[in-house]
């Protein structure tokens, strides 16, 4: 006798039920139901593979799409019933598919476990994440791209050890987060190309006795091919690892240029402010517009570090092959993907919002001695040692901090005597226009030089 009312896929195994609070211990149907569309486009895959070999009939196969259809339209409109006895996304979908077409939904299951069933819907849903970040990715670059393009001649001081070094360009400056971006990008490439392995056909560690058609699976989701140890495609999580160590570096990238934005809004630098819209007042000091969207960022970049580390925790002690602490695996990598989802989101909407003080980063170029650099490379070119043209600048910094001065304050002949190469040409060598425009090569910061490579990162987008 059958039912359409199909019972636990182990209680045959057991002579008492499993205690309430074991259920929700090991349930994970509240989270992984997420993963309900791979699910259901890899269960339709692995039908199709089954009745093209003869394992289950044209009629099977065509209840089990006509029921999945079904499940689909109720998940869609909100009325599908997630129930917690039925622990998983997986026994969810598989028991209301008995429940409509009978017998049909319980043969879906033959040739499979849930071991690699769960596997495959995890590489699906990362692939499909992967897709959606790349996009978010260049969206940002493309917004780094026209605030730089707006400001490929806007200079300001560049920083080492957050002391005012060299000249460089806003333009330019932003362009160093847009090559972060674009090898962030390759990671991910790399990443998605790893993960794209089919482990359907895996069973539950040791393959099937089925006449299955492993390769036939794979084309039809869309995969490079198949995991080729059965063991290790139940059982690895190193795609999902690579995949939070990619989030991580984002996250990295994204939490250095809050830090700077977080400075330069401060009113004691002063070189941008941020659109209303990102910031927050004080519930106590009515004055404050605090950048709060940047600072989150910053701190949300350490959950995603927390995330990556818990994985690969989870990973370093399991023996082969599937265990159950890989149910652990989907919280860290949701929101780890969510978080980083939600930062790129935001930030592509903030960077057009960014109002540059070109003033305040001029201001700042006279306080550090920007263009000692350039006047020790003059002296180079009029013949002098380096190390000698090194120690002739210092000297002149020197008594520049004395007479509380910059360089091209200083008098000609009060520079001669630090140098007698030194001529009247080099008050253009002291610009900050000069210096910008004397570093006129690949990867240099004058504006020709950057106009140049926002035309090549776009073209590259």
């Amino acid at each position: 006798m059958t039912t359409n009312e199909p019972p636990s896929a182990w209680s045959g195994r057991f002579s008492e039920p499993v205690s309430d609070l074991v259920k929700r211990y090991t349930a994970s149907v509240f989270f992984d139901q997420r993963m309900w569309r791979q699910d259901i486009r890899g269960s339709l895959a692995h039908a199709r593979m089954l009745a093209r070999q003869n394992i289950i009939s044209g009629a099977d196969l065509a209840a089990i799409e006509h029921g999945m259809a079904a499940i689909s339209e109720e998940i869609e409109a909100g009325r599908f019933n997630w129930n917690l006895d039925d622990e998983d996304v997986h026994l969810n979908i598989e028991k209301r598919l008995t429940v409509l077409v009978g017998d049909s939904g319980k043969r879906l299951h033959t040739g499979r476990s849930r071991n690699d069933q769960v596997a495959t819907d995890i590489r699906l849903w990362l692939r499909d994440t992967m897709d959606g970040i790349d996009q978010l990715l260049q969206k940002l670059q493309a917004a780094l791209l026209d605030l730089a393009e707006t400001h490929a001649e806007t200079p300001m001081p560049g920083f080492t050890h957050l002391q005012v070094a060299q000249p460089v360009t806003f333009g330019h400056h932003l362009l160093a987060y847009v090559e972060m971006l674009g090898r962030d990008r390759s990671r991910f490439a790399d990443c998605r190309r790893r993960a794209n392995r089919l482990p359907l056909g895996a069973a539950a560690l040791a393959g099937t006795t089925f006449p299955i058609d492993r390769e036939f699976v794979a084309r039809e989701l869309g995969f490079d091919g198949v995991c080729e140890n059965s063991l290790d495609a139940v059982s690895d999580r190193d795609f999902a690892i690579e995949f939070c160590a990619a989030a991580s570096l984002v996250m990295t990238h994204v939490s250095r240029f809050s830090e700077e934005l977080i400075l330069w809004m401060s009113p004691r630098v002063g070189f941008i402010d941020l659109a209303d819209r990102f910031c927050t007042g004080s519930s106590i000091m009515p004055q404050k517009k605090n950048p709060d969207v940047p600072e989150l960022a910053r701190g949300k970049t350490g959950r995603v570090f927390g995330h990556l580390m818990g994985l690969l925790t989870l990973m370093k002690g399991q023996p082969l092959a599937y265990n159950k602490d890989n149910q652990e695996d989907k919280e860290p990598l949701f929101d780890t993907a969510d978080t980083l989802v939600d930062t790129l989101r935001i930030f592509a909407d903030l960077v057009p919002g960014i109002c540059v003080k070109a003033d305040a980063m001029s201001a700042a170029l006279r306080q550090g001695y920007a263009t000692a650099t350039d006047l020790a490379d003059y002296l180079v070119k009029k013949g002098l040692p380096f190390r000698d043209a090194h120690e002739a600048v210092a000297r002149a910094v020197r008594r520049c901090e004395a007479k509380a001065c910059d360089l091209p304050d200083l008098a000609l002949a009060e520079l001669r005597e630090f140098s007698p190469l030194i001529d009247d040409d080099v008050f253009s060598v002291l610009t900050v226009t000069g210096s910008l425009g004397a570093r006129n090569h690949v990867g240099g910061t004058a504006p020709a030089q950057v106009r140049a490579a926002i035309a090549r990162a776009r073209k590259r987008l």
